[in-house]
């Protein structure tokens, strides 16, 4: 499982099902892979919630979207696992089949707020706009295959 995660001031998805939005936090865009399990997930979602990558009063990342009390965006993004390193066009073969990956996706929505961390998402498989204000910038790769 992966996600691509930007430290932001605020964040908003719309589509033609659905609009959501958050202030201060994280969006998260998440890939879920062939193999992935539960256990992926959560391992994924104990990071977000705890990555310290929030400034103390010293200017230092140490602070945690649970700390801040932030939010967290949260969209399905597949292409994650687009490898582009034989052609021009992207192989997603090693992304997760649909069913499989929206099933870990609402996992891992359901893992972070468990957490505590107030969670919006986008709408699975859905044609989406995403706008942010990027804070640092910040952005971070986390993967949970080695």
């Amino acid at each position: 499982m992966r996600a691509l995660i930007q430290r932001v001031r605020r964040a908003a998805v719309t589509c033609a099902e659905a609009e959501a939005s958050i202030g201060q936090g994280l969006l998260v865009l998440l890939g879920v892979g062939e193999g992935d399990a539960e256990a992926d997930a959560d391992l994924l979602a104990g990071k977000t919630a705890n990555l310290r990558v929030f400034s103390n009063a010293e200017g230092k990342f140490d602070r945690s979207l649970l700390d801040v009390k932030g939010e967290a965006l949260v969209v399905s993004q597949f292409t994650l696992y687009g490898d582009a390193s034989a052609g021009r066009r992207p192989d997603f073969s090693r992304a997760a089949r649909p069913p499989e990956a929206r099933r870990l996706y609402e996992y891992f929505t359901g893992a972070l707020r468990g957490l505590g961390v107030p969670v919006r998402t986008g709408v699975f498989a859905a044609d989406m706009q995403v706008e942010l204000v990027n804070d640092g910038p910040v952005t971070i790769w986390l993967d949970t295959r080695k």
